[in-house]
This record gives structure tokens, C-alpha cells and sequence, in this order.
């Protein structure tokens, strides 16, 4: 399988990757945990140009299409040849992430931005997506007290962010199929449950 964690700032997708990836591992699968943008040599230069807080004056559309050539490096390189392997891949944001960020966040139109990422990823689809959801300002003030890192997408204005948790829950709404949404408010036992149950649904169904 191949499932992906989405949610806005804060939300704790990456905090919440080991232990997913253990309990995958425990029930018989090979797991491999990737991040986005990112996870090939490529990805990670261009990551560095995303984040990076000196680029602020980058374009909108610079910055879909640099996520966009991440992306495309990440599928071919890393993701397909994972999932012909027979392992199960466990990503830490993928397509999702630009329709609620450039899609919502930046009010570009979705359907450019559809098309775009089919042709970026050659059409490869999650077959499951957890969407950690918690409040705008809950989730700022949890990133930024975490001390972790901090870029040039987490200093966007709170209206961006809202924009962002609003287009993700719309996302889910339209796709019940492919997501589940986790209440990422709750302690983090009670998050890793959710999200272990809701696997193992899928699993089962």
C-alpha cells in the first residue's frame, strides 16, 4: 500500500511516522517512511530552495513548480521501484499537500493544478491518505514551541494557514473513499490509535 499523511502546520505527521511505521512493520510488511518534497538527492536540493527563508520573494508559480519537479524525480526514483518491490510506503505529504498549499493556500485554480500533478507523478495515486486536522492557531503555536524547524512556507500569514486546513477538510469531503480524517488535537496515543484503525480498516475492506 501506499499511504500518505497530510495536515496543515503542526498537525504531527512527522512526529507520528516511527511508530506507524513499527506497527506496520509488526503486522508483516516491509515499510519504507519518506518525506516530500524530498527523499531523492534531487528532491532535497530543491527542498532546500523551497524552505529556504531567504526566497521569500519567490512566485507562487515557481514555487508549484519546483514542488512539481520534486515530485517527479520522487516517483520515479524512489516511490514506484519501493512499491514494485512488494514494500508498503509510508509518506510524509505528497500531491495532496499542493492542491491545500498552492490550491487553497495561494487560490490557484485547481484544475491546472490537477493536471499538473497527474503529469508529475504519472498518475500514481495514494491508495490511503490520513488527514491529521487541527485548528490554524493550535497548530502554529505547537510547531513553532517544538523548535524544530521553521521555513519559508510556516511564515506565511495565519489566513494562508486557514485557507489551508479549510481546502484539506474540502479535499477529504470530496474523497471520502480515499481519506481519513484524525483529530490531530488529541494526545499523540490517541492520534497513533486513529490512525493505526484506520489502516487496518482499509486493510480489512
Amino acid at each position: 500500500m501506499f499511504i500518505t499523511l497530510e495536515g496543515p502546520e503542526g498537525s504531527g505527521k512527522t512526529s507520528q511516522m516511527a511508530s506507524l511505521a513499527d506497527f506496520l512493520s509488526q503486522m508483516g510488511h516491509s515499510v519504507v517512511c519518506l518525506r516530500e518534497p524530498g527523499s531523492s538527492s534531487i528532491g532535497e536540493q530543491i527542498r532546500a530552495v523551497i524552505m529556504a527563508m531567504n526566497n521569500t520573494a519567490m512566485h507562487p508559480r515557481t514555487e508549484i513548480l519546483l514542488f512539481l519537479a520534486s515530485r517527479a524525480q520522487f516517483v520515479e526514483e524512489v516511490v514506484r521501484p519501493t512499491l514494485n518491490a512488494g514494500q508498503w510506503v509510508l509518506c510524509d505529504r505528497y500531491a495532496d499537500s499542493t492542491l491545500a498549499y498552492q490550491g487553497y493556500g495561494h487560490q490557484v485554480d485547481l484544475e491546472i493544478l490537477r493536471n499538473l500533478l497527474n503529469f508529475a507523478t504519472g498518475g500514481l495515486t495514494p491508495d490511503l491518505t490520513l488527514l491529521l486536522d487541527i485548528e490554524t492557531n493550535a497548530g502554529l503555536r505547537r510547531k513553532r514551541s517544538a523548535g524544530g524547524e521553521w521555513n519559508r512556507l510556516d511564515a506565511y500569514p495565519p489566513e494562508f494557514h486557514q485557507r489551508v486546513r479549510q481546502g484539506y477538510l474540502e479535499l477529504a469531503q470530496s474523497e471520502p473513499q480515499r481519506w481519513a480524517v484524525i483529530d490531530a488535537s488529541q494526545p499523540l496515543e490517541m492520534v497513533q490509535s486513529a490512525m493505526r484503525q484506520a489502516i487496518l480498516a482499509r486493510v480489512h475492506a
